[in-house]
């Protein structure tokens, strides 16, 4: 009996050795079982963008503006007497304005062809006219030679004055003899004139006396119809 007890518990040991075995076996992990043609696990390699960084920007100076220079004042001065502003760069042109004495105009032109140059009016409300440099009656303040020149492409228009009476004439200030009606198919009795005041004096009447002013502007012709004894006549 004692025998049959020993055997037993002999076979109980080698039983719950060999299930402690089973059971860490399952539990494990083995590579006998596995089929022969299963494929490793794949290894995933994540591509990495490498940055390249750009070239900082190349800062161009900003360029500087610069003012243009102004040109130099040239001033012209009535400085002997009365100047007579034209119309164009000649005594051909009728007269638009006038520099009393002492006045200045600011000078804006020269004429290329001619020793006149061309001003802004004093309170000519913008408009601009010609003043001589010929005569002895201006003083010019500046430089003359950074003043633009430019030729005047206006012709002026002429003028005339005509005798129409039976005495000869004379034109003051200019001395310009004007012959009686009789010589009208000679052209004696008449005569181109600049515009301006001019006074008629007549040769014929005793002591020559001044006896009419006439204001003749382009493109005019003056007739002179009265003598100095108020003889009236007409033009032939």
């Amino acid at each position: 009996m004692r025998r049959n007890r020993t055997v037993l518990f002999a076979l109980l040991i080698v039983g719950f050795t060999l299930g402690c075995v089973a059971t860490r076996n399952r539990g494990g992990t083995s590579t006998a079982n596995q089929p022969a043609d299963s494929s490793p696990v794949p290894t995933f390699t994540l591509a990495v963008d490498t940055f390249t960084p750009l070239p900082s920007p190349t800062l161009v100076p900003t360029a500087t503006e610069i003012p243009p220079t102004p040109k130099p004042s040239v001033y012209v001065t009535a400085a002997k007497g009365n100047l007579y502003i034209r119309r164009g760069p000649g005594t051909r042109y009728d007269r638009i304005g006038v520099l009393m004495k002492g006045m200045s105009a600011e000078v804006i032109g020269q004429d290329q062809l001619s020793k006149w140059v061309q001003v802004n009016i004093p309170d000519g409300d913008g408009r601009t006219g010609w003043v001589s440099l010929l005569t002895p009656f201006h003083h010019l303040d500046g430089d003359l030679s950074q003043i633009p020149a430019f030729t005047f492409d206006e012709w002026p228009e002429p003028s005339y004055i005509k005798n129409c009476t039976e005495h000869d004439l004379l034109v003051l200030p200019n001395e310009l003899y004007l012959y009686n009606l009789y010589t009208n198919n000679l052209y004696l009795n008449e005569v181109q004139i600049d515009p301006g005041v001019y006074q008629i004096q007549d040769l014929f009447v005793p002591g020559e006396p001044v006896y009419q002013t006439v204001d003749i502007r382009e493109g005019q012709t003056i007739y002179i119809t009265v003598d100095a004894l108020e003889n009236h006549h007409n033009c032939p």
